[in-house]
């Protein structure tokens, strides 16, 4: 004797409560948003962009030494 719920399929929701769905879930999401404050947004944004400036230094180091590499090794 076969199973009837395993061939059934699962009735999904039409596509406005779907959509209705998705929008409650965004909402639920953005409530759980901390927004920081302006020291920790100044701090936050100062390190961001020491980090890109050492990322930075090392790609133009990195190009450097390699273009001197190449120049040593074919001219």
């Amino acid at each position: 004797m076969a199973k009837t719920s395993n061939s059934e399929k699962a009735v999904k929701p039409n596509v406005f409560m779907r959509i209705g769905l998705f929008i409650k879930q965004i909402i639920d999401e953005l409530r759980k948003v901390v927004t920081p404050t302006a020291k920790e947004l100044f701090f936050w944004s100062l390190a961001v962009f020491i980090f890109v400036l050492l990322l930075m230094a090392l790609v133009t180091g990195m190009d450097l030494g390699l273009g001197k590499a190449t120049l040593w090794l074919f001219g």
